[in-house]
């Protein structure tokens, strides 16, 4: 192969750690590229983006829906609040690992977040899953500790950084005030 020719790789992109009461708020959404395949991403309110997550918690609700395919619709809870997660046929994976777990179970969960808008025109995100795995309390308590470190990190980023500008822009929020999320995420671990 000459050096001129290009292979091209599918490389995911790593999966963004995000507590849900700041996953739930982000609402602004673009794509990166023009063609069909190009990522789609959601700006976190911290000026992170992601075009997949990983989340941990407590699986509180699953709903089984049967139509011309088995589809799943589940609730995690964090410390910070809830997610909204979905598996179907497009994700035999996750499809395949949530037919035998039931709630209320410790989960791991890597997905890719969407936005939708509701009829009353609220923005709504859920997670369509990838991979959900069961864990135990000690798995929750690292991806808290993880997560609470990785959105200080974010807290604290070098403000000339684009997507931090756009973040500060567009939800016009001091991102000093996810600080108090952070602190009652942590003070759930009993150490």
């Amino acid at each position: 192969m000459s050096e001129k020719s290009s292979v091209h790789r599918f490389e995911r992109e790593a999966a963004k750690r995000v507590f849900a009461s700041e996953l739930r708020e982000g609402y602004h959404h673009f794509r990166e590229g023009s063609d069909d395949k190009s990522p789609t991403y959601i700006l976190l309110p911290t000026g992170e983006r992601c075009n997949r997550v990983y989340i941990a918690g407590t699986l509180t609700e699953k709903k089984k829906s049967e139509g011309e395919a088995v589809f799943y619709q589940i609730r995690i809870m964090d410390p910070t609040g809830t997610f909204f997660v979905s598996a179907g046929s497009y994700q035999p994976e996750a499809l395949h690992q949530l037919s035998s777990i039931e709630p209320p179970s410790f989960v791991a969960v890597i997905g890719k977040p969407g936005v939708f808008q509701a009829p009353d025109g609220r923005n709504l995100v859920s997670i369509r899953a990838e991979s959900i795995t069961v864990v135990d309390k000690t798995a929750v308590d690292c991806w808290i500790l993880d997560t609470a470190r990785l959105t200080l990190d974010r807290i604290e980023k070098n403000t000339d950084d684009p997507d931090h500008q756009k973040a500060a822009e567009i939800y016009k929020r001091s991102f000093e005030s996810w600080r108090p999320k952070v602190k009652e995420a942590l003070a759930s671990i009993q150490l």
